[in-house]
């Protein structure tokens, strides 16, 4: 990090990152601009870039850097010119070493605010006036969007075209299909982030305006008092593991408790899933209880292990073993007499409760805003936490299934040695691909590109080896005075004081800072989870410190007793979720999974944002290791 006299303090720029030791050559995988580049720089060089590690977590493939441009362009199409937030436009993308980082674009200009402000107020206000109606709209056009690509497929392409083509005089080849199929695809995908982005700026314009009229009103009151008077509101987010639940309390009904729980745990259950189904479907009470399993499945368990980014992560219906292990765990805390269900009453009662005491301190007049404003805020929440379910997993989960299935084309045509390949080239680059495999098919020659794409895949497969083997670096370039950016703030927890911690000037050897995500103060024993993968080494009472953490980790926090994650501000999933559950949370530290040792005490405290170490955990290999073959012979549950 460099720093000038009368410059302030940066973080090196985009040009100055060092590439790992093996990874040279990284940026001829992805799109040019979505790379930096000298034509950039004096642009590059004015903004601050915060990795986006809450959506890639780790380098991704190139071909899985179309998220990065798909997400970004709908930021940027409903920030900038469909909706014309005042002080913000969207957000500017980089793939740096394999890593996803993005750029707030802000707006300081009054005269360009004001004019920006105008049309906003005109159509935000037609979309929240009509909330309701239009979001009923948007879920349909979701469900159609999803149900277009999961009808894609692409034609064997055999020695001769179909007698089809013959008898119905089409035309054309269906070769032809392969080609704009693919195509489609991609248009959908792209679509699917421009719905996304119809309701979540409103959605997050709906909260901070109520949260800034709170911040004026009442200048003592905290940022989780204000979250607290929208909690309590039903989500379909929470669904998934309501149906968790449901099939838990149906095992405890039907006496299948030891069953579910002697089936095994964690990878166990890979192993084991044909068994404990041959077990269950061998009594009438286990017939039932599989009906209703298998029920469930679709489509509740589409759900992905993270946010369904890249190409390689799971869903709960492709890898078992988490609703599995999930359903043991409810099961034996409701056998054992426990309500494992979300206090959604007390929340509200809460809820309500805040609301009047603080509503009694204002003004008529204000009260009636205020109750405009909560009531607004109310309305939009739930699109803030629910479209996950219908973007990430529903849709993610068939565009991928769709870009297996290419893959497989590419196999059987000779050009890929393996469906995995595919991931090592970028949408442009799969297009030509195609193009080549599609024309020499058609001429009935040998593909011509096959040794060039493999030769090419061949030298990209250590490279990108070498990019996920480190960590990305938090931010590049250099921090403006204040961050306004809503996304940045309430999404990814990117404010003025954490990227003063990033920096290091309020390093604290003693603890972390953090945005206060959930009220309540615990101290425990940390569990470093990496992801959705070490969920089963999570035990009653620990508290759980991940990089972020996913919808589809909601059974976690029936057993953790606080949450401290990486990344995220007060709008992200593990924020609402605590709150929902009363957990306390400590959001957006930065390092908490650099900083923290499985085994280590803490103290969290949810108001303030704080993180004390108590002691120095388990900082040996051998510590570790006994730390997790304790879990493994540990009785689940």
């Amino acid at each position: 990090m460099s720093s000038a006299e009368n410059t302030p303090q940066r973080f090196p720029f985009l040009s100055e990152a060092e590439v790992p030791v093996g990874g040279e050559g990284w940026e001829s995988m992805y799109p040019y601009y979505l790379v930096p580049s000298e034509d950039t720089k004096e642009h590059e060089e004015k903004l601050l870039w915060f990795a986006d590690t809450m959506h890639w977590s780790r380098g991704a493939h190139p071909f899985d850097s179309i998220g990065a441009e798909a997400v970004y362009y709908g930021v940027g199409t409903f920030s900038t010119r469909i909706f014309a937030l005042p002080v913000s436009l969207g957000m500017d993308v980089r793939v740096v070493n394999g890593y996803v980082y993005i750029a707030p674009q802000g707006i300081t200009d009054p005269v360009r605010v004001q004019e920006r402000a105008e049309v906003f107020q005109k159509r935000a206000g037609y979309y929240y006036a009509n909330w309701d109606e239009l979001y009923g709209k948007w879920k349909t056009k979701m469900e159609r969007a999803i149900a277009t690509m999961d009808s894609i497929s692409f034609p064997v392409l055999g020695a001769y075209d179909p007698d089809s083509v013959v008898e119905e005089a089409t035309g054309r080849s269906v070769s032809m299909d392969v080609l704009e199929n693919y195509h489609r695809l991609i248009d959908e995908f792209f679509a699917v982030w421009q719905y996304h982005f119809e309701f979540l700026n409103l959605g997050y314009g709906g909260y901070i305006t109520f949260f800034q009229f709170c911040k004026q009103a009442f200048p003592l009151i905290t940022d989780q008092s204000i979250s607290r008077m929208v909690a309590g509101v039903d989500v379909l987010a929470f669904r998934p593991d309501d149906e968790l639940r449901k099939l838990a309390q149906l095992a405890v009904e039907l006496e299948l408790v030891q069953t579910l729980r002697d089936g095994g745990a964690g990878t166990e259950w890979a192993l084991k899933a044909a068994a404990l189904r041959s077990e269950l479907e061998s009594t009438k009470n286990g017939r039932t209880w599989l009906a209703a399993f298998d029920a469930a499945r679709d489509p509740w368990f589409n759900y992905f292990t993270e946010y369904g980014f890249t190409h390689d992560q799971d869903t709960w219906n492709t890898d078992l073993s988490i609703p599995l292990g999930s359903i043991s765990q409810y099961a034996d805390k409701i056998a054992a007499g426990e309500d494992i269900s979300r206090p959604i009453e007390r929340l509200r009662e809460e809820r309500d409760e805040i609301v009047g005491e603080y509503r009694a301190l204002l003004t008529a007049e204000e009260a009636q805003q205020f109750d405009q404003l909560l009531g607004l805020a109310r309305t939009v929440f739930p699109y803030i936490e629910e479209h996950n379910i219908y973007v990430e997993h529903w849709s993610h989960n068939v565009f991928w299934k769709k870009t297996r299935e290419l893959a497989n084309l590419l196999v059987e045509a000779g050009l890929l040695e393996q469906a995995d390949d595919f991931y090592y080239l970028n949408r442009f680059e799969v297009d030509m691909a195609l193009t080549d495999v599609v024309q020499s098919w058609a001429i009935g020659v040998d593909i011509r590109g096959k040794q060039r794409w493999r030769a090419e895949i061949e030298r990209r497969k250590p490279i990108m080896g070498a990019l996920q083997s480190v960590s990305a670096p938090p931010a590049y370039g250099i921090p403006p005075e204040q961050i306004t950016d809503p996304f940045a703030v309430m999404n990814y927890g990117v404010t003025t004081e954490r990227i003063k911690d990033w920096l290091g000037a309020d390093q604290d050897e003693n603890g972390l800072a953090g945005i206060p995500g959930s009220l309540g103060v615990v101290e425990g024993t940390v569990r470093v989870l990496r992801s959705e993968k070490d969920l089963p080494l999570l035990q009653p009472g620990e508290i759980l410190v991940a990089p972020i953490t996913a919808p589809s980790w909601a059974a976690a926090f029936s057993v953790a007793s606080g949450v401290i994650t990486d990344i995220g501000g007060m709008m992200c999933h593990a924020a609402i979720v605590c709150r929902e559950y009363g957990i306390p949370a400590v959001v957006g530290t930065g390092y908490a999974t650099a900083r923290l040792k499985t085994g280590q005490r803490v103290r969290i405290d949810g108001k303030t944002g704080n993180v004390v170490f108590l002691d120095g955990g388990a900082d040996t290999e051998t510590e570790r290791a006994d730390l997790v073959d304790a879990v493994d012979v540990a009785p689940q549950g």
